[in-house]
């Protein structure tokens, strides 16, 4: 078997007080699509940074391709295409002149850099912008032209913190088949982290962390089958008809605006809980184990949180509702 592309070992990182990072460790195989799912503030982004060469770890090591990117983070970097959460082009140049800039700084000689630019550019559907101002393009545009950028020195790791957080549903779609195109043409390997949980159910591995730690790594399959929990998912026709089952509830519910969430043990639970409160019901919805369910079975937190951007409210499983988890 090859070495990892990335491999982690024991990574702490900790700000002031708070521990970011808990002696945090795995590998990533070579052509492997790798998902690190958490709430806001579980450590992804940190730890996105350390791989990046952006923050050094306070113990530990993290290597790719074999480098140890805090001894050698030059060399590191060569192997890395990174797209961040947050964009990073400069909207006063071109679409190629960015392009043409990041394939100057990692010394790609002049014709490789103009056969690249001339291919990622075609890849993404943006050849015919090519001359044009990145401040005219659209948020899903800019995005689709930071994956281009990423390949410009011929990139084998690809780093995508958030890619798709704000962009419509055909815009995350697209960009997810210029992934699945660039990992057919090449021997790619991509991490992600991302608050869309339908984005991950094709990953070859799914890693949860919250809390700085991780809680679990396996296929998505292998996950579903040793920590999936079948979900009730109602929608009580009034708010004392919500508050009733809270009430009942207290250790197994989560409220999400209008919907309550509730961990089912089985056909049993189900019965006797719409025996008790079927006739105070707008919607009911049996959830056969998902991966939002694994997620919620072992942090105890909604996926999507505030921080996010999404609608929903975020409670903890045991907590009633009016009390917030960050």
């Amino acid at each position: 078997m090859s070495d990892p592309a990335v491999a982690i070992g024991g990574v702490s990182k900790r700000f002031g007080r708070t521990l970011a990072l808990d002696n945090v460790g795995f590998d990533v195989r070579r052509n492997e699509l790798f998902a690190l799912l958490g709430p806001n503030g579980a450590g992804k982004t940190t730890l996105g940074h350390i791989l990046c060469t952006i923050l050094k770890p306070d113990s530990g090591s993290a290597r790719i391709n074999g480098i140890d990117v805090v001894k050698n983070p030059r060399a590191g970097r060569q192997s890395l295409g990174v797209v961040f959460q947050e964009p990073t082009l400069d909207d006063r140049l071109t679409l190629y002149e960015n392009l043409n800039f990041h394939g100057l700084i990692y010394g790609v000689p002049a014709a490789q850099r103009r056969s690249r630019i001339d291919h990622m550019l075609e890849l993404v559907e943006l050849t015919d912008w090519r001359e044009h101002l990145v401040r005219t393009l659209s948020s899903g545009m800019k995005r689709r032209l930071e994956i281009a950028r990423a390949f410009v020195h011929d990139a084998q790791i690809l780093f995508l913190d958030e890619p798709t957080v704000g962009m419509d549903a055909q815009s995350r779609d697209r960009l997810w088949g210029y992934v699945r195109r660039l990992r057919q043409e090449r021997e790619l390997t991509v991490i992600v982290t991302t608050h869309y949980i339908e984005e991950v159910e094709g990953a070859d591995r799914v890693c949860i962390i919250d809390r700085g730690r991780i809680l679990a790594n396996d296929p998505p399959a292998a996950l579903k089958l040793r920590h999936g929990q079948e979900l009730l998912r109602v929608v009580p026709s009034e708010e004392a008809a919500a508050i009733d089952i809270l009430s009942a509830y207290p250790d197994q519910s989560i409220r999400n605006d209008a919907e309550i969430l509730l961990k089912s043990s089985g056909d049993a639970f189900t019965e006797t809980f719409l025996a008790r409160h079927g006739g105070r019901l707008r919607k009911f919805v049996v959830e056969k184990p998902s991966l939002e369910s694994v997620f919620l079975s072992l942090t105890g937190r909604e996926l999507r949180d505030q921080a996010a951007g999404a609608r929903e409210r975020t409670f903890a499983f045991g907590k009633r509702g009016g009390e917030h988890t960050r």
